[in-house]
């Protein structure tokens, strides 16, 4: 923007009263989820460059009311000046607002019936809706997630949830110090506990009924890496699946754990013949492949399940297998981190996403029932359903720093132009799902959920 003429200071004026307003808004989906999808120091940049930034009070943000206004940020209950409004989950259909520019996590690309009449109203109060689930880059890879986050805090939770059990169950084993990821101050607070935790198995030893001490976890991408991350604190050898069949005895005596990652060629194999695993192929054909995995859980003393999963793919593990296992022998599995956390999915016994106050239950296999808590007949499951926002400050700021190269572009991006006119980042263009309340070209498929 050029403003060397005569009249700059009534152009610099005109301009910055067309800029945009951005808001972030309070998170009330859920009672315990702090996260901030921008953080002050990315805030500021912003407001630097003459845009204006609301902020909705929020007394539990994790970052607070007094580091937003020392930025320049107005903090106030009404965001409604807002052209662009920010957050993190879903917004509840009373707070919807007309004409408004959303981006959160709108958890509707799967046509998810929870989600339809949010979607409706979105679409009804003409807005435009940005899903950072949908980001991309020209590979279609994800830009922005909590991804890593989520793993972190899963494989956090079930290792404390591994240490609670076991305790239940009267074997005493070094997990049982640690504890929820939201008890810990930072990430560098719970690494330090958990390398704590491996120092001891290197110089004691586990517990002989419970070695070799086996997790699988599923997957290969930022869920994975993160629960690995945490993992890999402990003295870990990794091994493929076909060593985990052949895995009998523990050759280090309980002085390390053993780590399997499965890929999809691992899981599943095609129904109808032995041709070699395509994995374009799997993706583009799910109904033509079963899973594989029953040949695996009762190796695995612990699941983590953080791979992607829709109704489309084989399940993981089902109430069936489980109930057959239970009924003919005393499984090894123990705990199943169920990261993923799809209800009734990959893993069929998961029932419901838990709230971080209540993270766990046991399913009993044989009357099909939960219980939560730590008592109980059966597998106990860990399935936060806001994973990272156990860890809300270190996962807001890894978050907003992926976010905020896109703000300014957001920002400058006009709505009023037809779609594929308003110029908005390509990344963020691919994620566009509503545009004045109708579908974008990419989305009109989830249209047919709304029938």
């Amino acid at each position: 923007m050029n403003f060397s003429s005569k009249n700059s200071t009534f152009a610099i004026l005109k301009y910055l009263a067309m800029k945009k307003v951005l808001a972030i808004r309070h998170e009330n989906k859920y009672e315990a989820e702090k996260r901030v999808p921008l953080i002050p120091k990315h805030a500021k940049k912003l407001i630097d460059k003459g845009y204006e930034i609301l902020v909705e009070e929020s007394p539990k943000r994790t970052f607070k009311h007094d580091e937003y206004s020392a930025v320049g940020a107005k903090v106030q209950s009404d965001i409604s000046a807002a052209d662009i409004i920010i957050g993190v989950k879903e917004v509840p259909i009373p707070n919807l607002q007309a004409d408004k520019t959303y981006m959160y996590f709108s958890h509707v690309i799967k046509g998810q019936a929870y989600n339809m009449p949010m979607l409706r109203k979105l679409k009804e109060l003409k807005c435009n809706l940005i899903d950072y689930e949908k980001v991309t880059d020209e590979f279609g890879r994800r830009i922005i997630f909590f991804g890593r986050y989520a793993g972190l805090a899963g494989m956090i939770n079930t290792l404390w949830s591994l240490g609670q059990r076991y305790k239940k169950l009267g074997i005493d084993t070094p997990f049982a110090q640690l504890k929820q990821t939201k008890e810990y101050f930072s990430l560098d607070e719970v690494k330090a506990a958990i390398s704590k935790v491996g120092f001891e198995i290197i110089e004691k030893g586990l517990p002989k009924e419970i070695t070799p001490l086996t997790f699988g976890i599923t997957g290969y991408g930022n869920v994975s890496n993160g629960a690995q991350e945490i993992l890999n604190l402990l003295p870990v050898k990794e091994i493929s699946p076909e060593e985990l069949l052949n895995l009998k005895t523990d050759p280090s005596n309980g002085h390390v754990v053993y780590k399997t990652v499965f890929k999809e060629k691992d899981m599943v194999q095609k129904v109808s013949s032995d041709d070699e695993f395509e994995l374009q192929d799997y993706y583009a054909n799910p109904e033509n492949y079963k899973s594989v995995f029953d040949n695996y859980t009762p190796k695995m003393s612990v699941l983590v399940h953080g791979s992607y999963w829709d109704e489309r793919y084989p399940r993981i593990i089902t109430k069936d297998y489980i109930k057959k296992i239970y009924e003919s022998e005393k499984p090894k599995l123990v705990v199943v981190g169920d990261i993923s956390c799809d209800p009734d999915g990959g893993v069929e016994f998961t029932h419901k996403g838990t709230e971080i106050e209540d993270p766990v239950f046991v399913y009993d296999p044989e009357t099909d029932k939960p219980t939560m808590g730590f008592d109980g007949n059966g597998i106990l499951v860990m399935s936060v359903d806001i994973l990272p926002s156990e860890l809300p400050r270190d996962a807001s700021t890894g978050f907003s720093e992926a976010l905020s190269p896109f703000m300014e572009g957001i920002l400058e991006a006009d709505f009023d132009k037809p779609t594929e006119e308003i110029g908005l980042p390509k990344a963020i263009r691919r994620a566009l799902i509503l545009h004045k309340g109708e579908f974008t070209p990419e989305f009109e498929y989830i249209s047919e959920y709304l029938k």
